[in-house]
């Protein structure tokens, strides 16, 4: 599996405009928020170089993003690595025994398709990335 970099961190928060404003205080900007519906979601993006942090607010107590909160608390949820062919790579992962959430690609924020390899294997929760 070919990884290019870290695409972006993804940071469950309660509310996303709260949150805003301390980035803010550290020098990034949003450049764009987003709601991705499938996921249950809201999703703020806030450029740092080559990758971007990833702010999400869950919009229902049943995601996968409330969950967490509500288990873990607020923080880092998640680190996305680019691929550039997210199929071959979920294959790879299989073929190797790796766990998965994901077998097959979806689409998630800023219109990239991701899947989810299953935390219990690498210790955080990994999203490959492919944007095209």
């Amino acid at each position: 599996m070919d990884i290019k970099q870290i695409d972006h961190i993804g940071i469950a928060v309660k509310n996303i405009e709260e949150s805003l404003e301390i980035y803010k205080l550290l020098g990034l900007e949003c450049t764009g928020i987003e709601t991705v519906d499938d996921q249950k979601v809201k999703v703020a993006f806030l450029p740092c170089g080559e990758s971007e942090l990833e702010l999400l607010e869950p919009t229902s107590e049943d995601s996968a993003v409330s969950k967490f909160i509500e288990k873990k608390g607020e923080g880092m949820h998640h680190i996305a690595v680019r691929v550039d062919n997210i199929e071959k790579a979920l294959a790879e992962l299989k073929d190797k025994g790796i766990r998965l959430i994901d077998e097959t690609p979806r689409y998630g924020a800023g219109g990239a398709k991701i899947a989810f390899v299953h935390p219990k294997e690498t210790k955080v929760l990994i999203e490959l990335t492919q944007r095209d």
